[in-house]
């Protein structure tokens, strides 16, 4: 880690007059880099090396009222900042957040965090269409976690429009979805600790206001209701074992025939630390959604789904797959090895998904 300080708070301070700053900021510099070899089974492989690098910049500075403060920016692989955030910690009324970060804040930051040695079952080299609730964590949004009692927080998180857009300063994003509107999550994160262990039970949910046109302008009519997202899950830690399981929901609200109505997701794992360095574990993950069957009947002037019989929906198609993972750790050098199979990775029938269904990823990641 190198560290940088006094970096630019000249400026900050000219411009913020009002705002004092008892002790100079500093920049910390933290990166990771990660080099696979991965199999696929029943797929062209090709070439099978790959490698990833990112760095993480994180600002830290303090108020004279004793406030913190952070500004936080992730460079991924390919020179891409994937996201960033900045935080103000106060004394007693808890932290705000102004968020750009992928799935960071409200249920995005809780899309599937069972135990796993290494990655998740759906993130092994395995393309499948899974689709994950993220609430206004995709948008650049405003988020409020209050003070922890007893490790339980309650998170708030808010986006003005929330179509899925990250904004450049003095830039907006216009257009990007006409179809959403506003969006709030809430998040109940209870996470007390004990001397053996403790547990993390938490339960959100999302709701996005819809409007009558879609993105290229043509009248909806009635979507019949909000954009709705839920997540529930409870992970137990107890010595060196970890266990849990988790579901989630969302509920688009379209009435085009043949389109996705409804995605869910459940997944469980549990992991065993044999020591300080090797860890081992296995998890599954199951994906389900439903379209609307057909529109028909459709009765002139009628603005209900009832009556123009489009609240017909197709069984639940699915797909899932499990993975065994081990994670070997020497200083700043991580080894990694992940076995996983999946079903029906494009929510086909049990014979039609064609893609991969197997993946053997062995890596060896760096930090710095």
């Amino acid at each position: 880690m190198k560290k940088y300080t006094k970096i630019g708070l000249s400026a900050l301070c000219s411009s913020l007059a009002c705002i004092g700053v008892a002790n100079p900021g500093t920049l910390d510099v933290t990166g990771t880099s990660e080099a696979t070899w991965t199999n696929l089974g029943g797929a062209d492989t090709g070439n099978p090396i790959g490698m990833n690098t990112g760095l993480t910049f994180t600002g830290n500075g303090e108020l004279d009222g004793g406030q913190t403060f952070s500004v936080t920016m992730a460079h991924t692989d390919k020179a891409a900042y994937s996201s960033s955030n900045i935080t103000l910690v106060t004394n007693s009324v808890g932290t705000f957040k102004l968020s750009s970060a992928e799935g960071g804040q409200g249920i995005g930051g809780y899309d599937d965090v069972m135990p796993t040695a290494w990655e998740e079952v759906w993130d092994t080299g395995i393309a499948t269409k899974a689709n994950f609730q993220k609430g206004v964590g995709s948008s650049t949004n405003i988020s409020w976690t209050s003070p922890k009692f007893a490790g339980t927080t309650l998170q708030l998180a808010y986006a003005p429009d929330n179509d899925g857009a990250a904004n450049n300063n003095k830039a907006v994003s216009g257009a990007a979805s006409d179809a959403f509107g506003k969006g709030w999550d809430i998040v109940l994160d209870i996470n007390p600790q004990f001397d053996t262990g403790g547990f993390n039970l938490f339960v959100g949910g999302s709701v996005t206001d819809q409007t009558d046109n879609d993105k290229s302008g043509q009248t909806l009519k009635n979507l019949g209701g909000d954009h709705e997202e839920g997540v529930a899950g409870l992970e137990v830690t107890f010595g060196p074992l970890q266990f849990g399981g988790q579901v989630s929901v969302e509920r688009l609200r379209t009435q085009t025939a043949n389109t996705t109505n409804y995605y869910g997701n459940s997944s469980w794992g549990v992991a065993f630390n044999v020591n300080d360095d090797l860890s081992i574990s296995y998890s599954e993950a199951r994906h389900v959604q439903s379209k609307v069957k057909k529109k028909s009947s459709v009765v002139s002037g009628a603005t209900n789904f009832t009556a123009n019989n489009i609240n017909e929906f197709t069984p639940k198609s699915w797909m899932k797959g499990d993975s065994i993972q081990v994670a070997y750790t020497i200083g700043g050098v991580g080894l990694k090895y992940s076995e996983t199979d999946y079903d029906n990775t494009a929510y086909g029938g049990f014979d039609s998904a064609k893609a991969p269904k197997e993946s053997r990823i062995f890596a060896v990641s760096l930090a710095f």
